[in-house]
Protein backbone atom coordinates (compact mmCIF):
# COMPACT_ATOMS: atom_id res chain seq x y z
CA UNK A 1 0.00 0.00 0.00
CA UNK A 2 2.72 2.62 1.19
CA UNK A 3 4.72 1.49 -1.56
CA UNK A 4 2.45 2.73 -4.37
CA UNK A 5 2.39 6.54 -2.10
CA UNK A 6 6.35 6.73 -2.44
CA UNK A 7 5.77 6.76 1.29
CA UNK A 8 7.94 4.10 3.89
CA UNK A 9 6.97 3.53 7.35
CA UNK A 10 9.65 2.96 9.87
CA UNK A 11 8.35 1.18 12.20
CA UNK A 12 9.98 1.86 16.12
CA UNK A 13 9.59 -0.05 19.17
CA UNK A 14 8.68 1.48 22.40
CA UNK A 15 8.74 -0.08 25.53
CA UNK A 16 5.18 -0.02 26.78
CA UNK A 17 2.66 -2.04 26.27
CA UNK A 18 1.86 -0.48 23.32
CA UNK A 19 5.30 -1.91 21.45
CA UNK A 20 5.57 0.29 18.50
CA UNK A 21 5.42 3.94 16.81
CA UNK A 22 4.48 3.83 13.03
CA UNK A 23 6.65 7.32 11.47
CA UNK A 24 7.08 8.03 8.05
CA UNK A 25 9.39 9.01 5.64
CA UNK A 26 9.16 10.34 1.88
CA UNK A 27 10.47 12.73 -0.84
CA UNK A 28 8.94 16.16 -0.50
CA UNK A 29 9.63 19.58 -2.22
CA UNK A 30 13.20 20.16 -0.99
CA UNK A 31 14.41 16.86 0.46
CA UNK A 32 13.09 14.25 2.68
CA UNK A 33 10.23 14.51 5.00
CA UNK A 34 9.91 12.50 7.97
CA UNK A 35 6.66 12.50 9.93
CA UNK A 36 7.04 11.56 13.78
CA UNK A 37 10.34 10.58 15.48
CA UNK A 38 9.97 7.94 18.17
CA UNK A 39 11.52 8.43 21.96
CA UNK A 40 15.09 9.84 21.97
CA UNK A 41 16.70 6.63 22.78
CA UNK A 42 19.11 4.10 21.20
CA UNK A 43 16.24 2.40 19.67
CA UNK A 44 14.86 5.20 17.26
CA UNK A 45 18.63 6.10 16.44
CA UNK A 46 19.00 2.46 15.16
CA UNK A 47 16.19 2.63 12.93
CA UNK A 48 16.39 5.90 11.78
CA UNK A 49 20.55 6.17 11.19
CA UNK A 50 19.93 3.80 7.35
CA UNK A 51 17.62 6.40 6.13
CA UNK A 52 19.92 9.35 7.54
CA UNK A 53 23.11 8.21 5.82
CA UNK A 54 21.58 8.04 2.22
CA UNK A 55 19.08 11.26 2.10
CA UNK A 56 18.92 14.73 2.94
CA UNK A 57 16.61 15.16 5.16
CA UNK A 58 14.28 18.96 5.34
CA UNK A 59 11.76 18.98 7.33
CA UNK A 60 9.98 17.20 10.43
CA UNK A 61 6.92 17.03 10.77
CA UNK A 62 5.72 16.28 14.55
CA UNK A 63 1.97 15.33 15.07
CA UNK A 64 1.63 16.00 18.47
CA UNK A 65 3.75 16.55 21.48
CA UNK A 66 3.52 12.89 22.84
CA UNK A 67 7.11 11.38 23.78
CA UNK A 68 6.69 8.42 21.24
CA UNK A 69 5.84 10.89 18.66
CA UNK A 70 7.88 14.18 19.23
CA UNK A 71 10.91 12.46 21.65
CA UNK A 72 13.52 12.44 18.95
CA UNK A 73 12.60 15.12 17.03
CA UNK A 74 15.31 17.37 18.59
CA UNK A 75 17.95 14.91 18.46
CA UNK A 76 17.32 14.04 14.66
CA UNK A 77 17.38 17.91 13.95
CA UNK A 78 20.69 17.90 15.58
CA UNK A 79 21.44 15.11 13.09
CA UNK A 80 20.36 16.28 10.13
CA UNK A 81 19.75 20.40 10.29
CA UNK A 82 15.94 19.82 9.33
CA UNK A 83 13.81 22.14 10.00
CA UNK A 84 10.78 21.00 12.94
CA UNK A 85 7.10 21.85 12.31
CA UNK A 86 3.98 21.38 14.52
CA UNK A 87 0.31 23.01 15.11
CA UNK A 88 0.43 25.48 17.42
CA UNK A 89 -1.05 24.21 20.18
CA UNK A 90 1.17 21.04 20.30
CA UNK A 91 4.24 23.56 20.41
CA UNK A 92 2.62 25.54 23.16
CA UNK A 93 2.49 22.78 25.36
CA UNK A 94 5.48 20.69 24.79
CA UNK A 95 7.17 24.57 25.52
CA UNK A 96 5.16 24.32 29.00
CA UNK A 97 6.12 20.68 29.71
CA UNK A 98 9.97 22.01 29.00
CA UNK A 99 9.15 24.94 31.83
CA UNK A 100 7.53 22.05 34.36
CA UNK A 101 4.87 25.03 34.47
CA UNK A 102 2.09 21.75 35.50
CA UNK A 103 4.49 20.28 38.32
CA UNK A 104 3.35 21.62 41.10
CA UNK A 105 -0.53 21.22 40.74
CA UNK A 106 -0.25 17.97 39.27
CA UNK A 107 0.41 15.99 42.35
CA UNK A 108 -2.30 17.75 43.81
CA UNK A 109 -4.68 17.09 41.06
CA UNK A 110 -4.63 13.00 42.00
CA UNK A 111 -4.77 13.74 45.05
CA UNK A 112 -8.36 15.51 44.70
CA UNK A 113 -9.39 12.39 42.15
CA UNK A 114 -9.36 9.92 45.39
CA UNK A 115 -6.16 8.55 44.61
CA UNK A 116 -3.75 6.90 47.16
CA UNK A 117 -0.56 8.97 48.09
CA UNK A 118 1.68 6.54 47.13
CA UNK A 119 0.11 5.47 43.47
CA UNK A 120 -0.13 9.22 43.51
CA UNK A 121 4.06 9.46 43.82
CA UNK A 122 4.44 7.01 41.29
CA UNK A 123 2.43 7.90 38.67
CA UNK A 124 4.06 11.55 38.73
CA UNK A 125 7.85 10.14 39.12
CA UNK A 126 6.71 8.56 36.13
CA UNK A 127 5.94 11.34 34.44
CA UNK A 128 8.98 13.14 35.02
CA UNK A 129 10.92 10.04 33.75
CA UNK A 130 10.14 10.87 30.47
CA UNK A 131 12.01 14.07 30.29
CA UNK A 132 15.24 12.19 29.21
CA UNK A 133 13.00 10.57 26.18
CA UNK A 134 12.56 14.28 24.56
CA UNK A 135 15.63 15.49 25.01
CA UNK A 136 16.85 17.63 23.40
CA UNK A 137 13.64 19.53 22.44
CA UNK A 138 13.62 20.94 18.86
CA UNK A 139 13.56 24.37 17.47
CA UNK A 140 10.24 24.86 15.85
CA UNK A 141 10.53 26.63 12.55
CA UNK A 142 6.79 27.04 11.84
CA UNK A 143 3.54 26.37 12.42
CA UNK A 144 1.01 23.73 10.57
CA UNK A 145 -2.36 24.60 10.52
CA UNK A 146 -5.65 23.08 9.15
CA UNK A 147 -6.09 23.84 5.33
CA UNK A 148 -1.90 23.69 4.82
CA UNK A 149 -0.74 21.71 1.86
CA UNK A 150 2.28 19.83 1.03
CA UNK A 151 4.10 17.29 -0.81
CA UNK A 152 5.03 13.66 0.60
CA UNK A 153 6.09 11.23 -1.73
CA UNK A 154 4.22 10.93 -4.93
CA UNK A 155 0.84 13.02 -3.31
CA UNK A 156 -0.01 16.61 -2.20
CA UNK A 157 -1.65 16.10 1.16
CA UNK A 158 -4.08 18.97 3.31
CA UNK A 159 -3.57 19.17 7.09
CA UNK A 160 -6.54 18.36 9.27
CA UNK A 161 -7.25 19.24 12.90
CA UNK A 162 -7.81 16.23 14.89
CA UNK A 163 -8.62 17.38 19.07
CA UNK A 164 -8.80 14.67 21.47
CA UNK A 165 -6.18 12.19 22.01
CA UNK A 166 -4.21 15.49 21.96
CA UNK A 167 -5.57 19.42 21.55
CA UNK A 168 -3.90 19.84 18.32
CA UNK A 169 -3.13 16.91 16.77
CA UNK A 170 -2.98 16.36 12.98
CA UNK A 171 -3.57 14.20 10.33
CA UNK A 172 -3.12 14.24 6.76
CA UNK A 173 -5.55 13.20 3.77
CA UNK A 174 -5.33 13.13 0.26
CA UNK A 175 -8.49 13.48 -1.22
CA UNK A 176 -7.42 12.20 -4.68
CA UNK A 177 -6.62 8.80 -3.94
CA UNK A 178 -8.78 9.05 -0.48
CA UNK A 179 -5.83 8.00 1.71
CA UNK A 180 -5.46 9.62 5.04
CA UNK A 181 -2.72 9.38 7.27
CA UNK A 182 -4.87 9.27 10.52
CA UNK A 183 -1.78 9.41 13.02
CA UNK A 184 -3.41 8.83 16.85
CA UNK A 185 -7.13 9.72 15.58
CA UNK A 186 -8.52 6.52 14.42
CA UNK A 187 -6.81 3.51 15.41
CA UNK A 188 -7.76 -0.02 14.15
CA UNK A 189 -7.20 -2.30 17.22
CA UNK A 190 -7.06 -0.29 20.15
CA UNK A 191 -9.02 2.70 21.08
CA UNK A 192 -7.26 6.49 21.51
CA UNK A 193 -6.47 7.30 24.74
CA UNK A 194 -8.58 10.44 25.13
CA UNK A 195 -7.63 12.08 28.57
CA UNK A 196 -8.42 15.09 30.68
CA UNK A 197 -5.55 16.35 31.74
CA UNK A 198 -5.99 19.50 34.55
CA UNK A 199 -4.85 22.18 31.26
CA UNK A 200 -6.14 22.56 27.51
CA UNK A 201 -9.46 21.67 27.03
CA UNK A 202 -11.68 21.25 29.40
CA UNK A 203 -13.87 18.21 27.33
CA UNK A 204 -11.59 16.27 25.07
CA UNK A 205 -13.85 13.51 24.75
CA UNK A 206 -16.68 16.18 23.46
CA UNK A 207 -14.14 17.31 21.13
CA UNK A 208 -12.77 13.95 20.29
CA UNK A 209 -16.42 12.75 19.24
CA UNK A 210 -17.25 16.24 17.43
CA UNK A 211 -14.15 15.44 15.75
CA UNK A 212 -14.64 12.34 14.87
CA UNK A 213 -18.38 12.72 12.58
CA UNK A 214 -16.43 15.54 10.78
CA UNK A 215 -14.26 13.07 9.45
CA UNK A 216 -16.80 10.93 8.43
CA UNK A 217 -17.25 12.84 5.23
CA UNK A 218 -14.25 12.35 4.64
CA UNK A 219 -15.24 9.20 3.53
CA UNK A 220 -11.43 7.93 3.30
CA UNK A 221 -10.89 4.84 2.06
CA UNK A 222 -7.62 3.51 3.04
CA UNK A 223 -6.50 4.25 6.66
CA UNK A 224 -2.39 4.87 7.73
CA UNK A 225 -2.35 4.90 11.33
CA UNK A 226 0.32 5.88 13.56
CA UNK A 227 -0.39 2.14 15.38
CA UNK A 228 -1.09 -0.97 14.17
CA UNK A 229 -1.62 -1.34 10.26
CA UNK A 230 -2.87 0.28 7.97
CA UNK A 231 -6.73 -0.53 6.98
CA UNK A 232 -9.51 0.28 4.43
CA UNK A 233 -12.86 1.94 5.80
CA UNK A 234 -12.58 4.94 7.97
CA UNK A 235 -16.24 5.36 8.55
CA UNK A 236 -16.13 1.71 9.92
CA UNK A 237 -13.80 2.21 12.23
CA UNK A 238 -15.24 5.72 13.32
CA UNK A 239 -18.83 3.84 13.86
CA UNK A 240 -17.20 1.38 15.99
CA UNK A 241 -15.09 3.73 18.44
CA UNK A 242 -18.32 5.78 18.78
CA UNK A 243 -20.27 2.63 20.12
CA UNK A 244 -17.07 2.02 22.27
CA UNK A 245 -17.21 5.21 23.83
CA UNK A 246 -20.82 5.01 24.21
CA UNK A 247 -20.79 1.98 25.91
CA UNK A 248 -18.63 2.92 28.42
CA UNK A 249 -20.46 6.38 29.34
CA UNK A 250 -23.27 4.15 29.95
CA UNK A 251 -21.21 1.90 32.12
CA UNK A 252 -19.97 5.30 34.33
CA UNK A 253 -23.06 5.87 34.62
CA UNK A 254 -24.46 2.51 36.31
CA UNK A 255 -21.04 3.37 38.51
CA UNK A 256 -22.04 6.26 39.78
CA UNK A 257 -25.58 5.59 40.93
CA UNK A 258 -23.66 6.04 44.16
CA UNK A 259 -20.72 8.82 45.24
CA UNK A 260 -17.50 8.09 43.79
CA UNK A 261 -14.23 9.49 43.36
CA UNK A 262 -12.48 9.66 39.86
CA UNK A 263 -10.16 6.44 41.22
CA UNK A 264 -13.06 4.51 41.96
CA UNK A 265 -14.44 4.53 38.62
CA UNK A 266 -11.06 3.91 36.99
CA UNK A 267 -11.05 0.76 39.38
CA UNK A 268 -13.75 -0.39 37.93
CA UNK A 269 -13.21 0.36 34.27
CA UNK A 270 -9.73 -0.68 33.95
CA UNK A 271 -8.59 -3.15 37.05
CA UNK A 272 -5.87 -2.69 39.90
CA UNK A 273 -3.30 -4.38 37.70
CA UNK A 274 -1.68 -1.18 35.82
CA UNK A 275 1.23 0.10 35.88
CA UNK A 276 2.51 3.35 37.02
CA UNK A 277 2.21 4.82 33.49
CA UNK A 278 -0.67 2.81 32.44
CA UNK A 279 -2.42 4.22 35.09
CA UNK A 280 -1.88 7.90 34.21
CA UNK A 281 -3.59 7.56 30.63
CA UNK A 282 -6.85 5.24 32.40
CA UNK A 283 -7.16 8.08 35.16
CA UNK A 284 -6.90 10.29 32.13
CA UNK A 285 -10.00 8.55 30.14
CA UNK A 286 -11.81 8.12 33.32
CA UNK A 287 -11.99 11.80 33.91
CA UNK A 288 -12.53 12.60 30.21
CA UNK A 289 -15.52 11.06 30.64
CA UNK A 290 -16.71 12.04 33.34
CA UNK A 291 -16.18 15.22 32.53
CA UNK A 292 -18.33 15.05 29.44
CA UNK A 293 -20.90 13.40 31.37
CA UNK A 294 -21.10 17.08 33.83
CA UNK A 295 -20.86 18.99 30.90
CA UNK A 296 -24.32 16.83 29.21
CA UNK A 297 -25.65 17.73 32.74
CA UNK A 298 -26.02 13.46 33.03
CA UNK A 299 -23.67 13.64 36.36
CA UNK A 300 -22.75 15.86 39.29
CA UNK A 301 -19.58 16.65 41.05
CA UNK A 302 -18.72 17.85 44.26
CA UNK A 303 -15.87 17.68 46.67
CA UNK A 304 -15.56 16.41 49.86
CA UNK A 305 -12.64 16.57 52.47
CA UNK A 306 -10.94 17.75 49.38
CA UNK A 307 -11.50 14.74 47.11
CA UNK A 308 -14.14 14.98 44.29
CA UNK A 309 -17.63 12.90 44.34
CA UNK A 310 -19.15 12.37 41.36
CA UNK A 311 -23.00 10.91 41.47
CA UNK A 312 -25.58 10.51 39.29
Amino acid sequence: MLENLDVTSVTIKLPFRLNHVNCFIAEGADGWTIIDTGLHDLEAYNSWKPFLDSRKISDIIVTHHHPDHYGFAGGLQEMTGAKVFMSKIEHETASAIIKKERDETLKENYLNCGIPKKVVEDMTNTETSFNQMVSPHPQVSGHLKAGDKFQFGRYEYEIFDAPGHADGLITFFNKENSVLFSTDHILPKITPNISYHFYGESNPLEQYITSLREYKKLEAELVIPSHGKPFKNANKRIDEILKHHDERLVQIIDIVKVPSTVFDVCLKLFGENLTSHEMRFAIGETISHLEYLINRGECSKDIFKGIFQYQV
